[in-house]
C-alpha cells in the first residue's frame, strides 16, 4: 500500500448529469486515487473542504477499457470513483456552486 497524503487522494470531481442532480441531497462524486480506501477519502474531503462532515463513502473500481491501434492492443488506465454522502448539518462543497 502506497503512502498517500490527503491532498493526493481526490483527483477531480465527476461532472455528469446524474451526479449533478443528486447534489441537492448532499451527495458528491469524485475520481480518487486507485489505492485510496474509504477512511482516506473521508479524511481528504473533511480536510480539503472546511465545514464538511462525511456521513459515508461508497467506492467503485473501474477497470481500464481495451483499446486498439492497428494490431497493437492495450488498456486505458484503471480508475476509482467515490460517492461521498455529507451529513445534514454539513456545509456544501463550494467547487460545485456555480455549476
Amino acid at each position: 500500500m502506497a503512502d498517500i497524503k490527503y491532498y493526493d487522494v481526490i483527483l477531480k470531481p465527476v461532472i455528469t448529469e446524474k451526479s449533478m442532480s443528486v447534489m441537492g441531497e448532499k451527495r458528491y462524486t469524485f475520481l480518487v486515487h486507485p489505492d485510496a480506501n474509504k477512511a482516506q477519502i473521508k479524511e481528504a474531503v473533511e480536510k480539503m473542504f472546511e465545514g464538511t462532515k462525511v456521513r459515508k463513502v461508497n467506492t467503485l473500481n473501474l477497470d481500464g477499457k481495451k483499446r486498439r491501434r492497428g494490431m497493437n492492443v492495450g488498456r486505458t488506465a484503471k480508475t476509482k470513483k467515490a460517492m461521498v454522502f455529507l451529513t445534514e448539518d454539513s456545509k456544501d462543497i463550494e467547487i460545485f456552486e456555480g455549476l
